[in-house]
């Protein structure tokens, strides 16, 4: 008599691993992870340098910020910009991030990779999971290199280094924690445009400048309604974690980045089960 041998197949967990593997490793041997990764330390550090050059009359150019932590986080939750140093704070890695994200997934139907994989891994929330973990690291590692450059150029400029450190760590970590969610976007908007690279890039890139918010927040308040909803629905919290930030705001990010997570996973996995995703 013959045993019957029976396959079981590979866990939600065990197919999650092997694809985060692959490309985990595709990123780090991709040269790109680290020109974004230099990217996001010089930008920060240019802009403080830059309020130390001489203006047209021959004096010191009048410094965009007065502390050094204001280049990492604004002061407090804005929704319409003031100024241009409250915008060039370590939201700016959000636009870096997606425009490396629609590259390294672009580069995934460029190459066939795609093809060869649908092909013998069927599981498309896979795929969405997997990308969105991994785009995600690369962003946090973004932010890591901006904190870096951001601080160095800012002690460089002479700028004050006074912070309510609670306030610093959370507005930082808060950040960190949204490249989740801004990563499922990402990754989302890349399957929807995945023929059409240049849209792909146009489009993360205009979703990370926050003009959306800033457009939808000056209409909402020159009728005199309260734009902090806003927030959570068309940027991610990512205002909320600021350097008067507290523990409530660090929770506002946490369940918003879930929620976004989940949501755009379950969009892209959908799209690729219904289209062509060749």
């Amino acid at each position: 008599m013959t045993k019957e041998i029976k396959f079981e197949s590979p866990s939600l967990a065990q197919r999650i691993k092997g694809m985060l593997g692959v490309d985990f490793y595709r990123l780090f041997h991709t040269p790109l992870f680290y020109i974004f990764l230099a990217i996001a330390a010089i930008i920060p550090a240019m802009v403080s340098a830059m309020t130390m050059m001489p203006g047209p009359d021959g004096n010191t150019m009048k410094p965009l910020y007065s502390n050094v932590w204001q280049i990492i986080a604004a002061s407090k939750s804005l929704y319409v910009i003031e100024t241009i140093a409250d915008y060039a704070n370590m939201n700016m890695v959000f636009i870096f991030g997606g425009i490396m994200v629609s590259i390294f997934i672009g580069h995934d139907y460029k190459s066939g990779y795609v093809k060869q994989l649908f092909t013998t891994h069927a599981k498309k929330q896979d795929y969405m999971i997997s990308k969105s973990l991994v785009c995600a690291f690369a962003i946090v590692c973004m932010c890591i290199t901006y904190f870096i450059g951001g601080t160095v150029g800012g002690l460089l400029a002479g700028y004050d280094t006074d912070v309510n450190v609670g306030s610093l760590i959370i507005a930082i970590v808060g950040k960190m924690v949204m490249s989740l969610g801004w990563a499922s976007l990402y990754t989302f908007l890349n399957v929807i445009f995945r023929r059409y690279f240049g849209i792909s890039v146009a489009s993360s890139f205009f979703f990370g400048t926050g003009i959306l918010i800033i457009g939808a927040a000056a209409i909402v308040e020159s009728i005199k309604l309260p734009t902090s909803f806003l927030n959570v629905f068309l940027y991610g919290a990512s205002v909320n974690a600021n350097l008067s930030s507290g523990i409530g705001a660090l929770l506002i990010c946490v369940v918003v980045s879930v929620v976004w997570a989940i949501i755009y996973n379950v969009a892209g996995t959908r799209l690729l089960n219904k289209c062509d995703v060749y």
